[in-house]
């Protein structure tokens, strides 16, 4: 499926419209002979080539596809993008225990090198080839903390990550007994991550407000304290921290996302604003942050910081720090 068109304004960067690759887009299920331990949401450049991989992690009780417009911008760009289902919405067990979650994260990364008939390279489209010595991960919400609990070191795995991206990442309570907030990566310590690696962390100016316009008056889906502020605080350099002023936790995700993703919306605080301008905003900044673990080119992330104008979204505390 080809990438939505996009209609930036003239002063945007060129990492917030579609890339150059055409995209193809297919599901992977853990009954197919390729044998991934979670069912796998892809999305690849189909032009002859070999491509980095970007690991991405859904939020709470979301499902992988409803990311499909921001996922297709990335991979437009040059990355294979996996998104695994690491659980579904109804698994308590896994929903209480974020621990299964990073576990199971790990066992996809450790999926993806494995040989045929295993393996990513063998789903992937003819002349089509994963490079697996650049791995990125980012993820939205508790799939945020996710991401930073793989960098961390949580997940069982030996594979090494250039990049690591958190969307407006979340992390529970270190304070609550149900173990559902695991691994407590937070320290509440400046600089206290042991990462090596380029950090990107976006924010949403709306996600730390509460919702009153559901029939039942919600909780702030992203809350001060461990949400994206926490996370920049304990990140050290080079990482940086772009928040989108006008725009709620869940104003990234797809426009149609039927009876079930509509109720997971009404949960979170919304903007006003069109979506799409978020979409290629997020997409963008990953693929930024993408480019700077990879390539080690941080110019985008700096510019932004910079001119927080050429973003398609107005940013509030946008900042760089080498």
């Amino acid at each position: 499926m080809a990438v939505l068109e996009a209609m930036p304004r003239l002063n945007e960067l060129s990492i917030f419209a579609p890339g150059p690759h055409s995209v193809q887009e297919f599901s992977v299920e853990t009954s197919s002979s390729s044998k991934p331990p979670k069912p796998l949401f892809i999305v690849t450049p189909t032009e002859p080539g070999k491509y980095p991989i970007l690991q991405f992690y859904h939020g709470t009780v979301l499902i992988n596809t409803y990311y499909r417009q921001v996922l297709q911008l990335i991979a437009s760009h040059g990355y294979i993008v996996v998104a695994p289902q690491l659980y579904q919405p109804w698994d308590v067990v896994v929903l209480m225990c974020a621990c299964l979650e990073v576990q199971d994260a790990g066992k996809v990364i450790n999926w993806l090198p494995k040989p045929s008939p295993e393996g990513l390279q063998s789903v992937l489209p003819e002349n089509v080839t994963c490079d697996t010595t650049q791995i990125g991960l980012a993820g939205h919400s508790r799939g945020g903390k996710t991401a930073f609990a793989v960098a961390l070191g949580d997940a069982d795995t030996n594979l090494k990550f250039q990049a690591l991206i958190g969307i407006d990442p979340v992390a529970g309570s270190s304070k609550s007994i149900c173990c559902r907030t695991c691994p407590h990566i937070l320290t509440y310590k400046p600089q206290s991550f042991d990462l090596s690696i380029p950090v990107t962390v976006i924010g949403t100016g709306l996600g730390g407000e509460s919702v009153s316009e559901c029939m039942i008056p919600m909780p702030a889906c992203a809350p001060e304290g461990v949400n994206h502020t926490e996370f920049y605080r304990e990140c050290k350099a080079p990482c940086g921290r772009y928040v989108a002023t006008d725009y709620g936790h869940m104003d990234m995700l797809d426009d149609d996302l039927g009876l079930y993703g509509n109720v997971c919306e009404c949960m979170c605080k919304k903007g006003k604003a069109q979506r799409d301008p978020m979409r290629r905003f997020v997409g963008g900044i990953v693929v930024a942050s993408l480019k700077a673990g990879f390539n080690g080119d941080f110019v985008d992330l700096k510019t932004i910081a910079e001119d927080p104008q050429v973003a398609p979204v107005k940013l509030q505390d946008s900042q760089y720090t080498e």
